[in-house]
């Protein structure tokens, strides 16, 4: 039920724009009708053990008070007497009463904590390797007879091979769905290939740990993740061995030098979750700031200057060059302008190569699906 809510609050203004809302209530009055007979099993439940408690005190001073009649009526105890033995028959009823209450808790959190050891006792399918590590400077990416399939028998990547030599850019295009962001995920070993190897500088990423793979290889998204935390934390990830004058110098190649010195604390500065009071600019160039201070030897950018505007796509492009310079790169792209600076194209359809070359090569071949693409606009071809 809460995640419904969360899912539906945060697009709330998508659900009323399409007149959806009325559909999303039906929904939320469904969840509450499944949600109405559990709730009355443990309120019964609870109120039972409170009834029980009352009987039980009732009892007891129903008991209290017979006994203290004999006693009164033969003479063996006074009045004081008498009202202390019936005070303190009630000072017992507060702390039996916690003791109920704090049993009711202890029975949320027992469900709550085997909740979370089942999720903790879940193994990863995604394990170290031997710790083989990879060679400094720029990686090299070789893909062979690679295939994968988020199901066994539905694969989205078939026969994949690729070799890209270290500081070679490759431009990766193709259809939404064809395959394009899943490579991606395969080279940072978010799933392991149903079938084939991927090598990283010449090393299968299956004996690296994830750790130093993930640190070697970069990724920047068109979605950025910044969370409630300072500056300085939402960049380095919590890694507090990074000094400010290197957190500083990346941001001022950037372009956010102006932006940090404007901030009342500095990268003491506390960001919102979700990037709230940041543009999407600022937000995106934040996201090249963390790949900077990672420094990896392989650079993975799936349409990651899709959500500047004009102005800020200029002032990264000088970023980019410094970024790419001395590494190699893959670029997921969807626009001509993206894929400029690429040395090789790989054009990538239902999850095949359908093309892959050097750019200049293909782009001046006019039988190549590049250079129709170039005559055509790669935007409402590729949408």
């Amino acid at each position: 039920f809460y995640g419904f809510l969360g899912e539906r609050l945060s697009g709330t203004a998508d659900i009323r724009s399409n007149g959806a809302t009325p559909y999303v209530m039906r929904q939320f009055l469904a969840l509450l009708q499944s949600w109405l007979p559990v709730v009355h099993r443990a309120s019964f439940a609870g109120m039972s053990t409170w009834w029980v408690s009352v009987l039980v005190f009732t009892c007891g001073n129903a008991l209290c008070l017979g006994v203290i009649a004999y006693l009164w009526g033969r003479g063996a105890i006074t009045l004081g007497t008498a009202y202390l033995i019936f005070n303190y028959a009630q000072l017992m009823q507060q702390p039996l009463e916690d003791v109920r209450t704090q049993l009711q808790d202890l029975q949320e959190a027992g469900a709550s904590i085997e909740r979370i050891e089942e999720l903790l006792a879940t193994p990863s399918r995604i394990t170290d390797g031997v710790g083989v590590p990879l060679p400094a400077g720029a990686l090299a990416v070789e893909l062979a007879a690679l295939r994968f399939g988020y199901e066994p028998d539905d694969l989205v990547l078939h026969d994949i091979a690729l070799r890209l030599q270290p500081g070679k850019v490759l431009g990766l295009l193709g259809r939404t769905g064809s395959g394009k962001t899943t490579l991606a995920r395969l080279l940072l070993r978010l799933y392991d290939p149903t079938q084939g190897v991927v090598q990283v500088g010449g090393v299968d990423i299956r004996d690296c740990t994830l750790h130093h793979l993930r640190q070697r290889v970069g990724m920047v998204t068109q979605d950025v993740q910044l969370f409630n935390a300072s500056v300085r934390d939402n960049l380095t990830f919590f890694d507090h061995t990074l000094p400010d004058a290197r957190i500083t110098a990346v941001l001022d190649d950037v372009g956010l030098g102006p932006w940090l010195r404007a901030l009342p604390s500095g990268l003491d500065t506390m960001l919102e979750g979700g990037g709230t009071g940041l543009s999407a600019g600022q937000a995106q160039l934040l996201a090249f700031t963390r790949l900077f201070l990672r420094d990896p030897g392989l650079v993975i950018m799936d349409e990651a200057s899709s959500r500047l505007d004009p102005a800020t796509e200029r002032l990264i492009e000088r970023a980019i060059d410094k970024l790419l310079l001395n590494r190699t790169a893959i670029i997921i792209a969807h626009r001509l302008s993206t894929v400029e600076r690429a040395d090789e194209i790989m054009v990538l359809e239902g999850g095949r190569i359908r093309e892959h070359g050097q750019r200049h090569t293909l782009a001046h071949d006019p039988t190549s699906h590049f250079h129709h693409l170039l005559q055509t606009g790669l935007e409402p071809v590729l949408a």
